[in-house]
């Protein structure tokens, strides 16, 4: 298991085009992934649970990958947050 913690840029915070994305990037990997926020959690591939933590502007969260080729998936998360959020 991997995990990563990190702090949203996007403006808006993750709204519905960036989970959209997020969902189907996760969707693509070999490893489970997971946020979390102040104790919820969601999977990743599943757009309205993304949707559904509110996470805004400048809110850290922290993410999992499990199962599957953990190292490539979480790179692959770690480049995706960095990139659209």
């Amino acid at each position: 298991m991997k995990t990563f913690e990190y702090t949203i840029k996007d403006e808006l915070g993750i709204h519905a085009r960036p989970a959209g994305l997020l969902a189907k990037a996760a969707k693509g990997l070999d490893s489970k992934v997971t946020i979390d926020k102040d104790g919820k959690s969601a999977d990743a591939t599943k757009l309205f649970a993304i949707m559904g933590l509110g996470v805004k502007n400048a809110e850290t969260i922290k993410i999992t990958v499990d199962g599957g080729d953990e190292e490539a998936s979480a790179k692959a998360m770690e480049k995706f947050f960095s990139d659209n959020l």
